[in-house]
This record gives C-alpha cells, sequence and structure tokens, in this order.
C-alpha cells in the first residue's frame, strides 16, 4: 500500500518540477527535484522488498505446510489408491504441481494486491489531471479484458495438459529406474529409453504449446497499451497546444499511465499464475478428496479399563463368518475359525485362493467388514490403528527395503533401538539366520542396501524383512509366504530359531511348502475363498482331502527334482 502510494506521488512531482523548470531552470531546482524524486524512490523500494520478503516467506511457510499435509495424506490412502495411481504421478503432484500453486498464493497474490491499488490510484489522478484525456486513455481497456479472459483459458487447460505428461514421463523413468533387473534382463533398455524419449516429446510439444501462448500474451497486452498511450500522446499535445493543460500536467499524465500499463501487464503475469494453480490445485484436490479407506473407529485399548476386553493385546484372533471382496469380485466367502494366544496356525491354499487377503485384514490393510475379525474379543475396527498395527509383527510376500543400511531396516519399526538397544537388532538378525550373511559383508549391520535392497539376495530380503519384524516383540506375527525365497536347509533353521520366539506369541503362517506348515498348532485350508479343511498335519493327512493331495503333490515334485 505504502509502496504503490510513493510510486503515485512520482508524477505529480515530475508535473510540477517540469512546469518549474519550465519558467526558469536553476541548480537549485534541479537538485531539489531530483533528491525528492530519489528519495520517494528510495522510500518505495524499502516497502517493496519488506512486502516481498514477508509474502512471499508466507508462501513458502505454506507450501510447506501443505506439502506435508499431502504427504501426510498420502500415508493414510488405502492400497486400492496407489494400485490405481502410479507413484511418478504423485511425485509430479507432491513437487511440480505444488509449487505452481506456491507461485499462486504467493507471488500471485502479492501482484495482485499490488496491481489493484496502483491501478486505483493511478486512475484517480489521472482523471483529476484530464477526465476526457482519461476517458480516451482507457478506449483500449476492454479489449485487454477480452484478451485477458480468451488466453486465460487456453494457458488454464494447456499448463493442465503439461503437468499430466509430465506426471506420466515421471512415471516412466520411476518404473524403469526400480525395474532396471528386469529390464536389463529382457535387454529392453532401448526401447525403454525409445518409450521415455516419446513421452519426452509429447512433453515437449505441450511446453511448446504454452511457451507460443504466453509469448504471444504479453506481447498482445502491449500492443493495446501501446495503442492506449499513442492515443493519449496524441489528444494530450493538442490539449497542451490550445492551453488545457499544462506541459507538466502531460508529463505527469504520461507517467500515471505507464504506471497503468505495467498493472496491465503484471495482472496478464499474475492471471498466467492464477491459472497455472488453479491447475495444479485441481489436480492436488483429486489426491487430497481421495477418502482414507481405513481410519480409527473405536476409542482404544486404554479406555476400556482392566477386564477380559481391555488392556494389552494378547493374541487371541477370530474370523466370524468373514466374507470380504474386491470391488464386486468375492475372494473370501465365509470363513470362521479362531486361535489362542501363543497358537501357530497355518494358512495354505493354492494360488488365489484368499490367503493374503484373509491376514491383510489382522492389521486392517483392507478394513474388513465389522463383525467379522476380532482380537481378544474385540472387533479389530475398535482397535486404534497405532494399537493395533503396533502389536503385530507382519512380513509381506514381496519385502520392501529402504535404501538404507541393514541395520536401519531392521529397525525401521522401533525408532530409537538402534541407538538404545542394538543388541536387540543382532538377535532379530540372528532369529532370522542373517547374521552368518552379516558377518560377511564388509559394514556389518552399516551396509548400505542400495534402493528396494537391490544390492541383497531374494532370500536376504526376506530375512531382512522377518528380522524387522521380529525386533518389533509383536504379540501376533504374520509371515505371508516369507521364506518362499530361501533353501529348505535355512527355512529349517529359521523356523527351529522362530519357535522360541513365537513360544509366547500368536503366529500366522502362510506357504506353499508343506514343510513350512507341518508342525503348526492347526493348518486352515482355503480353496476359491472358502475354508474347506482344518486340523493339524496329521489328521488332516488322514483325511485324503484337498490338504492331503498337496502334499503328495509336493512329494512328488520333490522326488522328481532329486532323480
Amino acid at each position: 500500500m505504502v509502496c504503490s502510494a510513493m510510486f503515485s506521488v512520482a508524477p505529480r512531482v515530475l508535473q510540477f518540477a517540469v512546469d518549474d523548470l519550465y519558467a526558469g531552470v536553476t541548480r537549485g531546482k534541479v537538485g531539489r527535484y531530483a533528491g525528492l524524486l530519489l528519495l520517494i524512490a528510495g522510500v518505495a523500494g524499502y516497502f517493496r522488498y519488506h512486502m516481498r520478503r514477508i509474502i512471499i516467506s508466507a508462501s513458502r511457510g505454506i507450501e510447506y505446510d501443505l506439502r506435508n499435509d499431502f504427504f501426510a495424506h498420502l500415508e493414510r490412502l488405502p492400497l486400492s489408491f496407489f494400485q490405481a495411481n502410479r507413484t511418478g504421478d504423485l511425485m509430479s503432484r507432491a513437487t511440480n504441481d505444488l509449487s505452481a500453486v506456491r507461485m499462486m498464493i504467493g507471488p500471485a497474490v502479492m501482484y495482485l494486491a499490488n496491481t489493484i491499488i496502483t491501478a486505483i490510484v493511478s486512475l484517480t489522478l489521472m482523471f483529476l489531471v484530464d477526465v476526457r484525456l482519461t476517458l480516451v486513455a482507457l478506449i483500449p481497456l476492454p479489449i485487454v479484458s477480452i484478451t485477458v479472459n480468451i488466453f486465460g483459458r487456453k494457458i488454464h487447460k494447456t499448463f493442465e495438459q503439461v503437468q499430466e505428461k509430465l506426471s506420466e514421463m515421471s512415471a516412466i523413468a520411476q518404473e524403469s529406474l526400480t525395474g532396471v533387473r528386469v529390464v536389463r534382463a529382457y535387454r529392453q533398455e532401448d526401447a525403454e529409453t525409445e518409450r521415455f524419449r516419446q513421452s519426452n516429446i509429447d512433453y515437449l510439444k505441450h511446453n511448446r504449446r504454452l511457451s507460443r501462448l504466453q509469448g504471444a500474451f504479453f506481447p498482445t497486452m502491449g500492443l493495446f497499451l501501446g495503442f492506449s498511450a499513442m492515443l493519449a500522446l496524441w489528444l494530450g499535445s493538442r490539449d497542451v497546444i490550445s492551453g488545457r493543460i499544462t506541459v507538466g500536467e502531460l508529463v505527469a499524465f504520461n507517467a500515471y499511465l505507464a504506471q497503468l500499463a505495467w498493472p496491465m501487464i503484471a495482472f496478464g503475469w499474475v492471471t498466467n499464475l492464477l491459472q497455472r494453480g488453479t491447475a495444479s490445485w485441481s489436480r492436488m484436490l483429486m489426491v487430497m478428496d481421495a477418502e482414507p479407506g481405513v481410519r480409527d473407529e473405536g476409542p482404544g485399548l486404554s479406555a476400556l479399563g482392566s477386564g477380559p476386553e481391555g488392556g494389552e493385546i494378547r493374541g487371541e484372533i477370530e474370523f466370524r463368518n468373514l466374507s470380504f471382496s474386491y470391488g464386486d469380485r468375492e475372494v473370501l466367502s465365509q470363513i470362521s475359525f479362531s486361535v489362542k494366544p501363543g497358537e501357530t496356525v497355518a494358512v495354505v491354499g493354492g494360488t488365489g485362493a484368499g490367503k493374503s487377503t484373509l491376514v491383510n485384514l489382522l492389521p486392517r490393510l483392507h478394513n474388513p467388514p465389522r463383525g467379522t475379525v476380532f482380537i481378544d474379543g474385540r472387533d479389530v475396527r475398535d482397535i486404534p490403528l497405532s494399537e493395533l498395527r503396533g502389536a503385530i509383527g507382519f512380513v509381506p510376500q514381496e519385502p520392501f527395503l529402504f535404501s538404507d543400511t541393514l541395520a536401519d531396516n531392521i529397525a525401521f519399526g522401533v525408532p530409537g533401538v538402534k541407538a538404545q538397544h542394538p543388541e536387540r537388532i543382532a538377535a532379530a538378525a540372528a532369529v532370522a539366520q542373517l547374521d552368518k550373511d552379516i558377518a560377511d559383508f564388509p559394514e556389518g549391520f552399516e551396509t548400505m542396501v542400495g534402493e528396494r535392497g537391490i544390492t541383497l539376495s531374494g532370500g536376504q530380503k526376506q530375512r531382512t524383512a522377518i528380522a524387522r519384524a521380529v525386533v518389533t516383540d509383536p504379540r501376533i506375527l504374520i509371515l505371508d509366504d516369507a521364506l518362499s525365497a530361501v533353501d529348505t536347509y535355512t527355512e529349517e533353521e529359521i523356523l527351529s530359531r522362530l519357535r522360541g520366539v513365537m513360544r509366547s506369541r500368536t503366529a500366522m503362517l502362510i506357504s506353499h511348502r508343506i514343510s513350512t506348515v507341518r508342525d503348526a498348532d492347526q493348518i486352515v485350508v482355503l480353496e476359491g475363498g472358502r475354508l474347506v479343511e482344518r486340523g493339524r498335519h496329521d489328521d488332516l493327512i488322514a483325511r485324503g482331502g484337498y490338504y492331503a493331495e498337496l502334499y503328495k503333490k509336493q512329494l512328488l515334485e520333490e522326488e522328481l527334482a532329486s532323480s
């Protein structure tokens, strides 16, 4: 406000200076007016600096909060959301789109306010100089307004396309780099390079289209503003000759018109920022408006007090008439069985039988229907996620390792354990049969595993994931086919050590190998999403049902493999 006011005072000083010097030039007059103009410029510059510092700093703070909120929201979204949206696209929204939003709420707001104030002050002072001359100078402004509207809509649409192409290109790069082993194994380096190049060409084409629009936008506005200045100069010169206004007033009027030209050009730039920002904000809202599939619904264990349903999780599990679907596809139907605290239950079945889905419902990676899954007699949907998942150690089919040290990957689920209790990390690694491998690594536990554990073998990654689950000291341990990448000897060693860990804990094992599950307290057999058999290994073999057929088939495969 002060900055705009000071700049608006300068043409008035210039008016008095021209008229005064026209009457007679002296060094004193020149020095006085020059000093006054310099003072006005200095004060205006001081306030402009602080205005930019405050507003842009505030926009950076808003960007910081938005980025944190955006990432936190992504962390709460269901797995189905990430199955439907590519990682590269989400990364582009969290970086490029967010930067465009910051420009909209920072520089755009600042220049919009400055533009409006400068335009109002300049127009008011122009009317005070000469009403007729001002009205003539404003003739091109409606055309400018129409131009801004037309270009603004085109820029908005084109920038959305640019951001979509950038997201696509980021997704291709992320997928190719993440799957670099597969790309090289199938000799598809050239094909992936070509795929990225084609995406880059599309991105370039849309950026060039946007550049042409922006390049034509500002010169078009400059043309109309120049036409306005020409009209003012032509009519103003005639008024000076006729004596209606003084030379100083004409100079001041043209200075105000020049000041008005900047708001109009700035308005075009602001319009550009606003269109880009709103396009990016709409893309971000598509993510922010997505509802978290899993959220806290109950009062928490601590609110229940003592009693059979209160206090620490003990590990009793019950599935009660559980049916579950992915959309219209039912994957589990009427599943009912229970597990006592400290028991080990194995879930076996063919591919697609619903084994992983069943165990994913316990930590609520997917939301089970209410009244179907219970822990210690309580519906899992009534247990807060932090307490529920804090009591479950989960090893998925495909272990994910972070680009960090082995120790940090093992300690991932227990913040501070690496610094305070490093012996727990070593003990968990020993249970997972990882200690011998770590002893062979030059850096030991401080060995960097690379992105997604690329420097480790499949078996080493699985054992690291097992150690990660064990170090959390869970009440319930879930191993979802977590030993598929290790040999049978290592598997037996891991299981023997896990038995000591699982003695006081509830464990759920999923495996295609009968050797892994034969010692379980009970075995649950799934076929086509239904529970078809349940019992101990010897009992199920004696029945001669589906489980016995799986066992015979595996024995035959082992005999053929050894022959």
